[in-house]
C-alpha cells in the first residue's frame, strides 16, 4: 500500500539529518550573531523535542529487553549529558571563546551520539522490536516530537 505507516527508524533518521544540517549551519553562521542565535535556537528546539520523543517511543521499549537495556541506558545518559552542555552554553556569553569551545564540544558529542545510535542501537533494536511495534512506535514518536517541538518553539 502507498500509505504505509512509517516505522520508528525513518523519523528518527530524519531528525538526525535535521540536527546534522542545523549543526553545520550553526558552525557556518558562527560569525553572524543574529543568524547564529537563530541557528542555535533551532538546534536546541530540535534536540529537545527529539530526545524526549525518542526516549518515550524508542528507549522505553528497549528497556524491556535484556539485550537492549544497556544501549537504552547509555543513550538516555548521553541525552542528559547533552542537556547539561546546552545549559552551560546558555550560561556562557554567546560568541565568547568559552561559548564557542562549549559549542564545539556539544556538536562533537551530538555527532558521536547520532552515529552510535544509527550504527549500534538501531540494528540491535531491529532484533527485538517486531514490524507492527516499530510502526506503532513511529506514530507515537511523530506525535510526541511534533507536540514537543511546538512547545519548545513557543517559549
Amino acid at each position: 500500500p502507498a500509505c504505509q505507516p512509517m516505522d520508528i527508524f525513518q523519523p528518527l533518521l530524519q531528525s538526525h539529518e535535521r540536527q546534522r544540517a542545523m549543526s553545520k549551519r550553526l558552525l557556518s553562521d558562527i560569525g553572524e550573531p543574529g543568524q547564529r542565535k537563530q541557528a542555535f535556537d533551532e538546534l536546541k528546539a530540535e534536540m529537545a523535542a527529539h530526545e524526549t520523543a525518542e526516549e518515550r517511543a524508542f528507549y522505553v521499549p528497549l528497556f524491556e529487553h535484556d539485550d537492549t537495556v544497556d544501549e537504552a541506558r547509555h543513550g538516555v545518559a548521553e541525552h542528559h549529558e547533552m542537556d547539561e552542555m546546552v545549559e552551560d552554553l546558555e550560561k556562557a556569553k554567546e560568541g565568547s571563546a568559552e561559548w564557542l569551545e562549549s559549542l564545539g564540544k556539544l556538536i562533537q558529542k551530538l555527532e558521536h551520539h547520532l552515529k552510535e545510535e544509527e550504527e549500534k542501537f538501531f540494528p540491535e533494536a531491529k532484533k527485538v522490536l517486531d514490524g507492527r511495534q516499530t510502526q506503532e512506535l513511529g506514530a507515537l514518536y511523530l506525535k510526541e516530537h511534533d507536540r514537543l517541538h511546538e512547545k519548545e518553539t513557543q517559549d
